[in-house]
């Protein structure tokens, strides 16, 4: 694929197309980790209604970016200036083809220039080997939450990109 994949932060003309991205990848990407389980998938999934992406999007401790291949939405994701990932989403069909990656360096850049040194988050089973190719680490034992089961991960941001 020649095209690069172009990464800026979301505005409010997104938030419709966030929404379908974010139900998407839960439903189809991450079928492994919820196993379409309604209760599950409807805990994992409250959070996708253009209420509160537009929340999201008017809160400035929090970056939401999307990326763009072709000026299609193909990925999102979201971090706040604690350091913390909140999620990376990717239209399954655009999986293992660089827009997970270049969503998180994007992140990445943006809480290095909030002063954060080490990032943290929490994924299931489906993406832990994309972040731990990131660079991720686990740092605490995982635990069950809704149903899923959340590892957490960190990463030093302090050494070169």
């Amino acid at each position: 694929m020649d095209d690069p994949i172009q990464t800026c932060k979301a505005t409010a003309a997104d938030v419709g197309i966030i929404s379908r991205i974010i139900d998407r990848s839960i439903r189809v990407g991450c079928a492994r980790d919820h196993r379409n389980q309604p209760q599950t998938l409807a805990v994992w999934t409250r959070n996708t209604s253009l209420e509160h992406i537009q929340h999201w999007l008017a809160d400035p401790r929090l970056y939401l970016n999307i990326a763009l291949l072709q000026d299609k939405p193909v990925g999102v994701a979201m971090a706040s200036v604690c350091g913390k990932v909140a999620f990376c989403y990717v239209q399954p069909e655009w999986f293992r083809r660089g827009v997970g990656q270049a969503l998180l360096a994007d992140l990445e850049a943006w809480l290095r220039d909030q002063g954060q040194q080490r990032v943290r988050l929490h994924c299931t089973r489906s993406s832990e080997a994309f972040y731990r190719n990131l660079g991720y680490r686990s740092c605490a034992r995982a635990f069950m939450v809704a149903g899923l089961k959340a590892i957490p991960m960190h990463k030093d941001l302090t050494s070169p990109a």
